[in-house]
């Protein structure tokens, strides 16, 4: 049977990648951590690691132990954590991973409903692009992702989501771009530059999918971004077309000054809500949060967003 403490020292020597580094992030001596892989390795009667000069490399079945080890102090956290909710209630901690932009629009109000409800309760905050909160989410280090809901995460079986709102995303260009002085199709698109977020930001996939769809040529991406706040002043001063989100042109909103080429090809609709995986252990606290984040969906309805979500 594998010690866990033995799975966490081999975890955190895969992820330095040396036996310092990890003897120092753990407060334990060099030879108790070879010692711990020598036991693991005896066990398991296969190599689990290779020396490369003075780095630790995993090898084909080290990389494969890594996921299982990772699963198993997931699993483990998740064990003392249900221990410990049946015991406090409606108390403990929510990891929660958001977007920018969902981040300023729908946490304050909804973590503020939470602590009113559950004092108790503390939460933990990660913002980050969507690759990376995903894999975070499959990794059990957070429990919840707010963003928007990709087909990727709404038919998969393996995540449950939670609708909250809609949004349309448009292509926009400056009151004065030239593209304004001719009839607008997606032809007419294709023949300008574009600032758009990174490649893998879903709004950036799902338009470079649609060009490809319509036989047009690929976008010719001139500037990458993961500032929306960037984004308007950008558009208007270099005459590059965008792809934004519809309420980000409303008066009083960050693009006001921009207008949207109206094209049905080219609008992205898109849903706005929860994630989280679905063999994970639900919290009571995230439970509440979600409750509450369902109660509150009439709230963000037709309400501006602050910035499109460059993070997904």
């Amino acid at each position: 049977m594998i010690d866990l403490r033995d799975a966490n020292y081999f975890v955190t020597v895969a992820e330095a990648g040396s036996l310092a580094l990890a003897a120092e992030k753990l407060g334990r001596t060099q030879p108790a951590l070879t010692k711990c892989i020598q036991r693991l390795e005896d066990d398991l009667r296969i190599e689990l690691f290779r020396h490369e000069g003075r780095q630790l490399v995993l090898t084909e079945a080290g990389h494969v132990f890594l996921t299982r080890m990772r699963s198993l102090l997931g699993f483990a956290t998740e064990v003392r954590r249900e221990m410990s909710d049946l015991g406090t209630g409606v108390a403990g901690s929510i990891k929660i991973g958001s977007a920018a932009t969902t981040a300023e629009y729908m946490l304050p109000h909804l973590t503020a409903q939470l602590i009113n409800q559950a004092p108790a309760v503390t939460l933990e905050l990660t913002v980050g692009m969507n690759d990376v909160l995903m894999r975070a989410l499959i990794e059990k280090s957070i429990d919840l992702v707010f963003g928007p809901l990709t087909r990727s995460t709404s038919e998969s079986e393996r995540f449950e989501s939670f609708s909250l709102t809609s949004d349309d995303v448009v292509a926009v260009a400056s009151n004065d771009h030239p593209i304004f002085d001719h009839p607008l199709t997606p032809e007419t698109l294709a023949a300008y530059k574009w600032v758009l977020a990174g490649p893998g930001v879903a709004t950036r996939q799902w338009l470079e999918s649609t060009f490809r769809s319509l036989g047009l040529n690929e976008l010719q991406v001139q500037m990458e971004t993961s500032s929306i706040f960037l984004l308007p002043r950008l558009i208007s001063e270099t005459k590059l077309l965008s792809f934004i989100s519809r309420r980000n042109l409303a008066p009083g909103a960050v693009g006001e000054h921009l207008r949207e080429i109206p094209l049905e090809a080219t609008t992205m609709r898109r849903e706005f809500g929860i994630i989280r995986l679905r063999e994970a252990y639900f919290t009571p606290a995230a439970r509440l949060l979600v409750r509450i984040a369902e109660e509150s969906r009439a709230q963000f309805e037709n309400r501006p967003l602050p910035g499109t979500e460059s993070s997904f």
